[in-house]
C-alpha cells in the first residue's frame, strides 16, 4: 500500500503528462499533468476507458483541430502499433490554444504503451528566436563582410598586442600583400617591414617610420601619412579604439594627386598654348618686386599678333588656334632659360625677362620676336603672314610693383601698334596721358549718335568741263564738350573699336537725306572704311539708304583706300561689284600714298581716281611731283576713270592740273566745307557755277 502510494506521488509531480496504455489500447493509468494538457476534468477520464473514446473526448475539447478525429485515431494507433520494439518514438501535435505537444511512447509487454506528453511551446519558441539571431547574424556577418569588400579603401584591425584582426580585400590588393601576410595574428610590424622591403618609401627612414606609428599607437593618438609604393601614393589614417585595438584605414590616391596637380596646372595655365596664363604671370611678376626695389633690373615685354583678327575671322578659329600654338613656339624659342612666357589671353602674350644687364637685353630678345613671328606659318597647306608689336617696360625705372611695370608696357605695346606694328617700343613718359585721352575719345564717341553730336560738314568738287559743281563730299566732324575733334582723331578709334559701322551708316543716310533737295546733276560722295566692308548687309543697307531718301544709285560716289583691297578678300571685291551694278560710282580714295599697286585698278574698274593732296603742296615747285601727277592722269584717262585733285588752294595749282587734263578740282581756293545750308546756297547761286575759277 505504500508503494502504491509512493508511485502516485511521483506521478503526479514529475514536469510532464504521463499515461499509460493496454496492449488492447484501454487506458490503464494517467497523472493530472496529462488532463491539464488537454483539458480533461478529473472525473472525465476513467480507467480502461478506450482511447478512441479519449480521443472523442479530446477532439469536443478543441484538441487535435487539423484532423478529424477518426483519421487521428487511425494514424496514432498506426503509430503505436509500428513501436513493439522498445524504442523511445517521438511526435507532435497540437492540443487547444495553439499549444505544442510532444508525445514520446515506448512498448512494454508487462505494461502497453508508456507515454509522456511535455508541452514544448516556450522552448520552440525559445529556439526560433536563436535560429532568427543566428540567421540574422549570419546575415549582418555577409553584409559586413560584402561591404568591407567592397569598399575603395583599405581596412585593416589591429588588436592590442599589434596583431591582425581582420583586413579586408583592397587593403591586401593596395600594397599587394602575399597570403600569410593577411592571416590573423599577423604582427604589424612584420607587414611594415615587407612593405618597406618591396619598394615603400615613406618621410624619414624605415626605423623613423615605424618608430613613429608605435608612437601612434602608444598616444592612442588619431595619424595620418602619405607614402609612394611603386609610384603610387597612398594615404593612411589611424584610429585607435577602446579596447586599446585600433583600425587603420589605406587608400590609393594615386589618380587624386595626379587631378589635383592637373587641376593646378590648368588654373595656372593656357589651356591651348600650355603657357603660363595671366594668374601665374602676375604671381612671378610679384614675386620680382623684391629684388626690383634692390635695383635689380627685369624686363616686362607685352606681345600682339598683328593681323590676327583678321585670320581668325576670315579662315576659322581653327586656323586661329593653330596660328596662336605656332606662334607661342615660336615667341619661346626667342626667350632664355630664366625667362616667362604667358599668354595673357586672345592673341596677346607677355614674357618676364629676369636679369637683364640693360634695356638693350630687352630690345635685342623684342627684335628676335618680331623676326621670327614675322616669318611665314604653312597651316593647311595655306601660308599665313602675320607679325608682331612688342611694348617694353624696364624696372626698377620704369616701375618697381607689377601693377606699374604692366601698364607701363601695355601703354608701350599701343605706342608700337599705332607706329605702323610689326615693331617695338619703350616706355616712355607722357603715354599713359596719351592713353587716357584716347579712352576718353573712345567714351565719348559710344555716345555720339546718341547725344547728336556728330554733323556733316560738304566740301564741293568742281567739274573743269563743265565749269560747275559736279560732285559734293561729305565730311564727318564731331563736336564734344565744347570743341571740334579732327576726324584724324577719332576716325582710326571708331575703327579699331568697330564704332564705324554704325557711325558710317549715319553719315550716309544723313549725306543722302541732304542731297535729295540738291540739283539732279549733282553727285554726293561719302567715304566708307575699310571695317563696314565686314559687315556682309553693307549692300543691303546702301540700298535702304537710297531708298529712303529717293535718291538716285547713280548719284552717290563711295570712296574707298588702297588698305580695302589689300586683303585681295572675294567678299569685299563682290560687295563692289554689287553696289557697281547698282549703279553707285565707286572711287579710290589718296591715290598714290599708299600702296599705289597697279594692281589694284585691274582687280575692280573704278569709276574715278582721287589724287591725294599731299602731292599738291609742292606742285609748282618740284618736277617729280608734277610728273606723278600727270602720269596719274594719264593713267586714268586711258583706263575710263575721271580723277580728282585734291588740295587745290592756288590758281597756279589749278592751271597746272588744268593744262594735264583732271576730271574735277577740290580744295579752299573754290570752296572750303560749308554746311548744308551754306553749300545750297551756293548750289542755287548761278546755278551752282563756281565764278572764281571760270575760265
Amino acid at each position: 500500500m505504500a508503494g502504491a502510494l509512493l508511485l502516485d506521488a511521483a506521478l503526479e509531480n514529475i514536469p510532464y503528462g504521463f499515461c499509460v496504455w493496454s496492449p488492447q489500447f484501454r487506458l490503464v493509468m494517467w497523472n493530472k499533468h496529462y488532463r491539464d494538457l488537454y483539458g480533461f476534468d478529473a472525473g472525465a477520464i476513467q480507467r480502461g476507458m478506450t482511447l478512441e473514446e479519449l480521443i472523442d473526448l479530446s477532439s469536443s475539447l478543441g484538441n487535435h483541430t487539423d484532423t478529424t478525429p477518426a483519421d487521428f485515431y487511425e494514424s496514432y494507433t498506426a503509430d503505436l502499433l509500428a513501436n513493439r520494439s522498445g524504442a523511445r518514438c517521438k511526435n507532435r501535435e497540437v492540443v487547444r490554444g495553439g499549444r505544442t505537444v510532444e508525445t514520446a511512447h515506448v512498448y512494454s509487454e508487462a505494461l502497453g504503451w508508456v507515454v509522456t506528453h511535455e508541452d514544448i511551446t516556450e522552448e520552440i519558441a525559445r529556439s526560433e528566436v536563436v535560429q532568427r539571431r543566428k540567421l540574422e547574424l549570419e546575415r549582418q556577418n555577409i553584409r559586413l563582410d560584402a561591404a568591407v569588400n567592397n569598399i575603395s579603401q583599405g581596412l585593416c584591425m589591429m588588436d592590442a598586442r599589434g596583431r591582425l584582426v581582420i583586413c579586408n580585400e583592397p587593403y591586401a590588393r593596395i600594397y599587394n600583400l602575399p597570403e600569410r601576410m593577411i592571416k590573423p595574428g599577423t604582427q604589424l610590424e612584420d607587414i611594415l617591414g615587407h612593405l618597406f622591403d618591396v619598394g615603400m618609401s615613406a618621410s624619414g627612414t624605415r626605423e623613423e617610420y615605424i618608430t613613429w606609428r608605435r608612437e601612434v599607437i602608444a598616444r592612442r593618438e588619431y595619424g595620418k601619412t602619405v607614402h609612394e609604393l611603386n609610384g603610387r601614393t597612398i594615404m593612411m589614417q589611424h584610429h585607435p579604439m577602446k579596447d586599446g585595438g585600433w583600425v587603420s584605414t589605406h587608400e590609393d590616391i594615386t589618380e587624386q594627386r595626379q587631378n589635383e596637380a592637373r587641376i593646378r596646372h590648368l588654373a595656372r595655365h593656357d589651356a591651348l598654348t600650355d603657357l603660363p596664363n595671366r594668374i601665374e604671370f602676375l604671381e612671378q611678376m610679384g614675386k620680382t618686386e623684391a629684388a626690383l626695389g634692390r635695383g635689380e633690373m627685369a624686363a616686362v615685354l607685352y606681345i600682339d599678333l598683328d593681323h590676327f583678327k583678321a585670320v581668325n575671322d576670315t579662315l576659322g578659329h581653327a586656323v586661329g588656334d593653330e596660328v596662336i600654338k605656332q606662334a607661342s613656339a615660336r615667341l619661346w624659342g626667342t626667350t632664355r632659360e630664366t625667362d616667362l612666357l604667358a599668354r595673357l589671353g586672345g592673341d596677346e602674350f607677355a614674357l618676364l625677362m629676369r636679369p637683364v644687364e640693360s634695356a638693350a637685353d630687352a630690345a635685342r630678345v623684342a627684335d628676335r620676336i618680331i623676326k621670327a613671328i614675322g616669318a611665314p606659318m604653312m597651316i593647311g597647306g595655306q601660308q599665313i603672314e602675320i607679325g608682331a608689336s612688342v611694348g617694353i617696360a624696364v624696372g626698377p625705372g620704369d616701375g618697381v610693383k607689377t601693377d606699374t611695370l604692366v601698364k607701363n608696357a601695355d601703354l608701350a605695346l599701343y605706342k608700337a601698334k599705332s607706329e605702323g606694328r610689326s615693331t617695338y617700343h619703350f616706355f616712355e613718359a607722357g603715354m599713359d596721358a596719351n592713353l587716357q585721352q584716347r579712352r576718353a575719345i573712345e567714351a565719348g564717341l559710344r555716345l555720339a549718335l546718341q547725344r547728336n553730336e556728330l554733323r556733316l560738314v560738304f566740301q564741293p568738287l568742281l567739274g573743269l568741263a563743265e565749269n560747275r559743281i559736279s560732285c559734293v563730299e561729305a565730311l564727318l566732324r564731331w563736336e564734344h564738350e565744347g570743341r571740334t575733334i579732327s576726324p584724324t582723331e577719332f576716325i582710326p578709334i571708331a575703327e579699331e573699336t568697330g564704332l564705324i559701322v554704325p557711325i558710317g551708316e549715319w553719315v550716309l543716310r544723313e549725306a543722302l537725306k541732304t542731297a535729295s533737295s540738291w540739283p539732279a546733276d549733282v553727285r554726293i560722295a561719302v567715304n566708307l572704311s575699310p571695317v563696314q566692308f565686314k559687315n556682309r548687309d553693307l549692300v543691303t543697307m546702301v540700298r535702304s539708304a537710297l531708298t529712303d531718301a529717293r535718291v538716285s544709285p547713280t548719284r552717290l560716289e563711295l570712296e574707298i583706300t588702297e588698305s580695302l583691297l589689300l586683303a585681295d578678300s572675294e567678299t569685299t571685291l563682290k560687295a563692289l561689284h554689287d553696289l557697281r551694278g547698282m549703279g553707285v560710282r565707286i572711287s579710290m580714295d589718296d591715290f598714290g600714298t599708299g600702296y599705289s599697286s597697279l594692281s589694284y585698278l585691274r582687280s575692280f574698274p573704278f569709276d574715278k581716281i582721287k589724287i591725294d593732296r599731299s602731292f599738291m603742296a609742292d606742285l609748282t615747285s618740284r618736277d617729280d611731283s608734277q610728273a606723278i601727277i600727270k602720269a596719274v592722269i594719264g593713267l586714268g584717262q586711258s583706263l575710263g576713270m575721271s580723277t580728282t585733285a585734291e588740295g587745290v588752294e592756288t590758281d597756279e595749282q589749278l592751271a597746272m592740273v588744268r593744262a594735264h587734263g583732271v576730271s574735277e578740282v577740290q580744295g579752299f581756293l573754290f570752296s572750303p566745307p560749308l554746311a548744308s545750308t551754306q553749300l545750297a546756297n551756293l548750289l542755287r547761286s548761278r546755278n551752282g557755277k563756281a565764278r572764281k575759277v571760270a575760265s
